[in-house]
């Protein structure tokens, strides 16, 4: 479909600073924020790492499928390593520096996101692990009837 533009009779050719989505010229300035929050989620095939500020809202994210790993390299700490500084990388273009670290989930990337977070400059001020944990497991099989 593309861009949809207006053409005006007296010059005859389309108008390119307005068109009919509403996008103008107007650019956008990149908020700054100071403090943010990482939250690491581990499991047995993948790990994601996604900074937001405080509020909740996503500044950046990375795993490691969208960084170029496949199967199951995508599960290993090394993996982690790359996606938490790839996240801390995009992160820092909103002036993120100090970040509280929430863990979810039993992967082998756990400890290793943790480390590349560190190793790309950003501050740790507080680690949790917020794991979920089942209460009282699955239904029990039916019984056998002889």
């Amino acid at each position: 479909m593309g861009k949809k533009r207006i053409i005006t009779k007296e010059g005859g050719g389309p108008d390119l600073s307005k068109s009919a989505n509403g996008a103008g010229s107007k650019k956008s300035k990149k908020r700054q924020v100071v403090k943010g929050m990482a939250s690491i989620s581990s499991s047995y095939n993948n790990t994601i790492v996604t900074i937001s500020d405080r509020n909740g809202e996503t500044l950046a994210w990375s795993s490691s499928g969208s960084i170029g790993f496949k199967g199951t390299r995508k599960s290993t700490p090394y993996a982690a390593t790359l996606v938490a500084q790839n996240a801390a990388e995009k992160a820092k273009q909103f002036g993120v520096m100090e970040i509280i670290v929430v863990v979810r989930g039993i992967g082998p990337g756990r400890e290793a996101a943790i480390r590349g977070l560190i190793s790309a400059g950003m501050q740790v001020q507080e680690i949790h692990d917020e794991t979920p944990i089942a209460h009282n497991g699955v239904r029990p099989k039916k019984a056998r009837r002889v």
